[in-house]
């Protein structure tokens, strides 16, 4: 007897005994002039291998299939016919209990003998429909889908009432070809969880959706799971959140990765925890933590933060109250600043710190929390608070230099917000402010300079300048007198406000003159 193996140069490898089979083929590989013929006895390559395709051979040029028609299974290659037969079993549409939307398998009643393919090994095909095109064609058996997935379960169970011999399902419309197969193939794993392992959080997210959609309940449970046992990024946060507003299921490890991902509806919460971060920040003595916790807090609170979509906005009444607060402590460290032994009082202790270091810091929290209402547009309220410091003012004469300089920091910080046009306010508002704060900021202008800790000078001359410029021009005029003395006396610890005391006298000297002699007119 002539030996079979003569005219099959691989060999062909008799079918392992293994109980479960699947195998797959994506589009085979380009053709190639180097590649021998192609006959039915040089097919019995395993799925991991290249297919050798004839490329312009006279024999086969009229009888090869589209290359996309070629599957690859173990120990054979099988054309699929161009020629569609017809469907005589209508197709059936499947409803699910959950809300997600996945492409519905549906079967084809194309009969296929079984010397083409052996019902012991595979009896299903699926073909798998790229949404974007492309396509994926799996051949396994029916016991591992039926025991898996009552989807397939019930396409079979309605196709064999029909028809006999090699199931056909066309799943249309798939998002995404690799990870249907991925799922496919993890019905065949006793340990999927472990599988999981080096798939990612993003894969295991997709392996999820597919594996709810066609009710693998091994898959979802695992995925569950393997989720919840891992960190996320952000945007494997985002996935996952879209898909539990999709999916609807009851799993321990579901409502646990629930719990990790729905917030807390309450906007009382939300305004209590805000609040309790604001203060905890206000009074926070580590220096390294403060600054960490003000930008934190500044970058969750800011408007432009993508955490504030769809947020009650900031509550003024709250960071008043913190503000009223830091005022109170700044005003009980001025009087301590005041007495007689200021020297003891401003040396460093075992038990408390530098009261100049304390004075620093409520000052800190005050522009820190102004910069907050600047952010939301409710810092008019502000300069009101501020010029209402009769008692601050008094400290400020008696107190020493190197102190009272912290108040002018948060005078200095509304006068750039005025004169920037980021803080609009009354006229007898900016008036009472300009008339109670104008006078200190010059004598303390030199410290600032020396101490900026932030503030740009620069800014804060021009500033000024049109703040002053925004009054009427006889408060103008008194304002101009009270600066000019301090400037010529020693210009290097005074404001510059030559140019905005330029444009005072051109429109009262210049253009006023102008407009008097057209009035008498």
């Amino acid at each position: 007897m002539p030996d079979s193996t003569a005219h099959n140069p691989r060999g062909r490898q008799p079918p392992s005994n293994r109980g479960r089979h699947w195998c797959c083929s994506f589009v085979p590989p380009p053709l190639s002039p180097d590649k021998p013929k192609f006959s039915r006895s040089h097919s019995s390559s395993s799925c991991g291998k290249k297919i050798e395709m004839p490329y312009n051979s006279p024999q086969t040029q009229q009888q090869k299939l589209p290359l996309s028609r070629w599957i690859l299974s173990p120990g054979r290659v099988s054309p699929i016919s161009d020629n569609p037969v017809s469907s005589s079993t209508p197709q059936k549409p499947l409803t699910r209990n959950n809300s997600l939307k996945l492409p519905l398998p549906r079967t084809h009643s194309e009969t296929v003998s079984r010397d083409e393919v052996s019902s012991e090994t595979f009896d299903v095909r699926l073909n798998l429909k790229g949404k974007n095109g492309g396509s994926l064609i799996l051949e396994l058996g029916s016991e591992v889908l039926v025991a898996n997935s009552p989807v397939f379960a019930d396409l079979i169970s309605d196709y064999r009432k029909n028809q006999s011999g090699l199931c056909r399902i066309e799943v249309p419309d798939v998002e995404n070809l690799n990870v249907f197969r991925e799922t496919i193939g993890l019905m065949f794993e006793d340990d999927i969880q472990k599988k999981l392992l080096n798939v990612g959080v993003f894969r295991a997210i997709h392996i999820l959706e597919v594996s709810a959609g066609i009710k693998f309940t091994r898959g979802v449970s695992s995925c569950l799971k393997y989720l919840e046992a891992v960190p996320w990024a952000e945007e494997e946060e985002e996935k996952l959140r879209q898909l539990c507003a999709k999916l609807n299921i009851d799993d321990i490890a579901a409502k646990e990765i629930s719990e990790r991902i729905v917030g807390i509806n309450c906007v009382d919460t939300q305004r209590t925890m805000t609040k309790q971060l604001i203060w905890s920040i206000t009074t926070c003595t580590d220096t390294n933590a403060r600054n960490d916790l003000k930008s934190l807090v500044k970058g969750l609170l800011s408007k432009s933060s993508v955490y504030k979509k769809n947020a009650p906005d900031l509550n003024k009444n709250d960071i008043f109250t913190i503000c009223e607060s830091c005022l109170g402590s700044l005003t009980t460290l001025l009087e301590e600043a005041s007495d007689t032994d200021t020297g003891q009082k401003l040396r460093k202790t075992a038990k408390q710190r530098p009261l100049l270091e304390q004075i620093s810091q409520q000052v800190n929290n005050l522009n820190w929390l102004l910069d907050i209402l600047l952010e939301h547009q409710m810092a008019e309220e502000f300069v009101d608070l501020w010029t209402n410091q009769r008692e601050l003012l008094k400290m400020h004469y008696t107190t020493s230099p190197l102190i009272r300089f912290e108040l002018s920091r948060v005078s200095a910080m509304l006068f750039i917000a005025m004169g920037a046009r980021k803080l609009h306010c009354r006229p007898e508002t900016r008036l009472e402010f300009l008339k109670m704060w104008f006078r200190p900021i010059l004598s303390d202008f030199g410290w600032l300079q020396r101490c900026r800790k932030g503030l740009d000078m620069k800014e804060l001359e021009e500033a000024m300048g049109q703040m002053i410029l925004t009054l009427p021009l006889k408060e103008q005029y008194t304002l101009f007198m009270e600066w000019l003395p301090s400037f010529t006396k020693n210009s290097n610890d005074c404001p510059n406000l030559s140019k905005a005391f330029e444009i005072w006298w051109r429109r009262s000297f210049v253009k006023g003159s102008r407009t008097s002699a057209f009035e008498h007119r």
